[in-house]
This record gives structure tokens, sequence and C-alpha cells, in this order.
């Protein structure tokens, strides 16, 4: 008789269940902003004497803030400046260093460059534009303005002056002189629900041709 042979049948490997696994989630990158040039007006500095802020030392303050190119312009606090920032963003950190430095607070209202430059073309009062420019005023506001900002503010001239809105901007024309006027800046500020700093059509002019000038170099 042959010799019986016991064949051993080796059992098949169980599969492995595959494991999906989920690839990982990249970090969101926080998109940077990118760096702008801005027109910044400072609210109420050197006048009688009170909150006296040389220019000097104010854009060395924001060369330190993290601004680049700083000029200024006549002693009423008017900068152009480029940095990588939004305008609420400016303002704050400007307002910042200003308290830390001097001591004391001030308001600041930033635009873009590029809005500026549409200040700059002309104003519901062209012919008054070269008549009586010092007289002829941009009022900027911190908030965006009220509704019937412009029109609250008509109310209260008494002296033939003309107001007009035109998109964030008050135009005024002081025909009769600003300082007896009883468009003050706080019939102002309420009119237009924040704080508004106020500048003349020949800085207007000033600061645009800054802009331009910064803008080429």
């Amino acid at each position: 008789m042959g010799a019986g042979v016991n064949a051993k049948v080796k059992a098949k490997p169980t599969p492995k269940a595959e494991v999906t696994r989920k690839p990982r989630a990249k970090p969101e990158r926080r998109r940077r902003v990118a760096e702008q040039v801005f027109v910044v007006l400072l609210r109420g500095i050197n006048v009688g004497g009170q909150k006296r802020v040389p220019m000097q030392e104010l854009c060395a303050l924001a060369s330190a803030a993290g601004c680049s190119g700083v000029l200024s312009y006549i002693q009423s606090g008017n900068l152009v400046l480029a940095r990588r920032s939004t305008v609420g963003a400016l303002e704050a950190a400007l307002e910042r260093s200003i308290a830390a430095h001097f001591g004391f607070d001030v308001e600041v209202i930033a635009r873009r460059a590029e809005d500026w430059l549409v200040y700059a073309r002309g104003t519901p009062f062209p012919a008054v534009e070269t008549e009586r420019p010092h007289l002829l005023l941009l009022g900027l506001a911190k908030r965006p303005l009220a509704p019937g900002a412009a029109e609250a503010i008509r109310a209260r001239a008494q002296a033939g002056e003309r107001v007009e809105a035109i998109g964030d901007a008050l135009w005024i024309d002081y025909g009769g002189g600003v300082a007896r006027s009883k468009l003050t800046p706080a019939v102002l500020d309420r009119a237009a629900g924040s704080t508004v700093t106020a500048r003349n059509w020949r800085t207007v002019q000033k600061l645009a041709e800054l802009v331009q000038r910064f803008q080429v170099g």
C-alpha cells in the first residue's frame, strides 16, 4: 500500500480592511493686505497752542508704526504715506502711537490715495475753487456719513454757506468766512454722526500733488 499523504491546505489570509485617511487640512493662510498709499488727517492739533504735534516727530511716529515714505504738509497734520493696512487699522495704529508719545488723544482720519484724487478732481462749487479756495472746505468724517447730514448742516447755515454731500465728502462754501460761521466743528460732528475734520481746497490740491509724486516715485 502506498503511504497516504496528508496535504495541508494553507488558509488564505483575511484581507485587511482598507482605512481611508482624510487628507490633513492645510492651515488657513491669512491674506496679507497689500501696501497702499493713504492720506492721513489729524483733527485739532497745533491750534492756539493746544495739542502741539511737531511734524518731524509725527513723521517719525508714523515710520515707527510701520509706514513708509512718510511726507507731511503744513502744521495742521496732513500726511501722505504707505502701509500694509486697512484704513481703520492705520487710524487706530497712529492714534495709539500719538497718545503714547504725546500724552493726549488725537483723532486720525485716513483715506486711500485713489479716493483723495477723486476729491481733488473738482467740487460742487467750481467757481469758488478759484475765487476763494481758502473758504471752500472738504469735510471728511470718521465713519460713514449719517443720512441727511448735508440737510442738517444747511439748516444751521446763517451766513450764506452752501453745503453739498458727494459720496463720503462734505463740501462747504463758507462764503462769509469760517470764523463767523455757525457751522462749527461741533455742528458738523453732530450732523455727520462722527468726528469731522476739514481741509480747504488749496490743501486738497497740495495733498493730491504729494500723492501723485509718491506714486510716481
